[in-house]
């Protein structure tokens, strides 16, 4: 016997026992007891940082540097980097940034303050090429601050791209060792990384993400000691491909198109290698591997094949973004398969975002409030069988299940069954890992009811939202 839920149209989180039969009273009980009172002590869990990025979602990166002025720039042709008077934009304007991305509907936002070229977005005092020498604002300007601002503004939790790994400037190559004519040293390399992350990470107040695109090189390898920095700095930060050994460790996916594997479990078994530098190995996670270290998806507006992979913006190409069906799938693949999505935005040379890219944008976030915001029912509970009954029968298409993820991810297989009017069963989807979220997509179907079953689980499944959507 199995404890099931039910939970009606008009009280969507309402929830009452399956009657059950007196003969088999004590047995149910005792199935409960077995199955459901577990302390699942043996499941790996988040700690609140890792809870509150899981609950954002949806995030945006952006991207702004030295290519967006000059489109014949390769940062490994050492010593050709553009003169630091290219960056003038006419119209730079972080309101408008963080506008577009709240009309998407993202709740962080990534800003690469120095990506390859080494031209730095704020005023470092660790060299010469950055916004203090640049035309823009008479060498008083600093985007970053601005930014920061614009984001407290509109409610968006700030993130700081903070490359160790490259810099044209210096003539730096991945994954972040000084080349040959460098004008510096590998010491003195890592004490600039070490002066402009503290910059960074103490001039701004508490950053939500921290981005270190191909990682970090180690003291033993002969990089800077920046794990002590950031502990001692941004302790609660979420560092994407941060160096070994920090508390809140996300992992990359394995692509830049919005496509998570499946199953895509949180937990895996090592969060980077001893050196920080290359991915974490098995990009699928593994559920009863021992550290909390889910994936982030990220993708650009644009098409891969554009200028610079879509990451910056070219003059001409406009055109060349995804549709909204095909940003939706993304969504799907990322949001829905238990990572968040962090959605790229280019910069143009006026300092904005091109106005095509905000009307893409803001119809992709009304694709997803309009498919997702309202379902047509909704339940949780915990147990291995819920029951979701419907006032009248629809047709669905598709569905959401999240676990409670402070309990850990719990659920190792399960199954959807969809109730026909006519009272026969019919299955609609299945699959393995929960999570988070989980996105569920099958033929349009009528059902008076659908029913999750749990087919195999790690400890007692706590399901916090199970539910429908009507089909389009």
């Amino acid at each position: 016997m199995e404890y099931v839920i039910h939970s009606e149209w008009s009280h969507p989180f309402t929830k009452t026992m399956k009657r059950i039969q007196f003969p088999f009273l004590l047995f149910v009980v005792a199935t409960l007891l077995v199955g459901c009172s577990r302390t699942g002590s043996d499941v790996v869990c988040p700690n609140k940082q890792q809870l509150d990025w899981a609950e954002a979602e949806v995030g945006v990166l952006i991207h702004f540097d030295m290519p967006v002025f000059d489109d014949t720039y390769n940062f490994r042709r050492w010593g050709t980097h553009p003169d630091v008077s290219a960056f003038n934009p006419s119209d730079l304007n972080t309101d408008q940034w963080l506008k577009t991305a709240q009309r998407l509907g993202a709740k962080y936002a990534v800003l690469v303050a120095k990506h390859c070229s080494g031209f730095s977005l704020w005023p470092t005092e660790a060299h010469d090429y950055s916004v203090k020498n640049c035309p823009w604002k008479g060498g008083q300007g600093d985007v970053v601050a601005d930014f920061i601002a614009s984001c407290r503004k509109y409610g968006i939790r700030p993130g700081i791209y903070a490359s160790t790994t490259a810099n044209g400037y210096l003539y730096v190559d991945n994954p972040g060792r000084v080349q040959s004519g460098s004008p510096v040293s590998q010491e003195e390399y890592n004490a600039i990384v070490v002066r402009q992350l503290t910059e960074l990470w103490s001039n701004y107040g508490d950053l939500f993400e921290i981005w270190f695109d191909g990682g970090v090189l180690s003291p033993k390898e002969g990089g800077a000691d920046v794990l002590s920095l950031v502990k001692k700095l941004q302790p609660h930060a979420i560092l994407f491909q941060g160096p070994y050994g920090h508390d809140n460790l996300i992992r990359w996916v394995g692509n830049e198109s919005g496509t998570a594997p499946y199953p895509c479990w949180a937990t895996a078994d090592s969060t980077t290698n001893a050196d920080g530098v290359r991915v974490v190995e098995g990009l699928h996670g593994r559920p009863d591997a021992p550290f909390w270290c889910p994936g982030e998806s990220d993708f650009t507006l644009r098409y891969n094949w554009s200028y610079q992979g879509g990451w910056f913006w070219h003059e001409g190409q406009d055109h060349m973004m995804f549709s909204v069906d095909e940003l939706m799938k993304k969504y799907e693949t990322s949001v829905g398969r238990n990572t968040n999505m962090l959605l790229g935005i280019v910069i143009d040379n006026r300092g904005r975002v091109p106005d095509a890219d905000v009307e893409r944008i803001s119809a992709f976030g009304d694709a997803i409030r309009k498919r997702y915001g309202t379902p047509a029912a909704q339940t949780s509970g915990k147990g291995n069988e819920l029951t979701l009954s419907l006032r009248s029968p629809i047709r669905t298409d598709r569905i959401i299940l999240q676990e409670d993820i402070r309990r850990g991810e719990r659920v190792l297989a399960w199954h959807i069954e969809g109730i026909r009017p006519d009272g026969s069963v019919q299955p609609l989807c299945e699959g393995t890992n929960i999570g988070h979220k989980h996105i569920a997509t099958f033929d349009p179907v009528e059902v008076k009811a659908v029913r999750l079953i749990v087919d195999d689980k790690k400890a007692c499944p706590h399901i916090r939202n199970f539910s429908v959507f009507p089909a389009e």
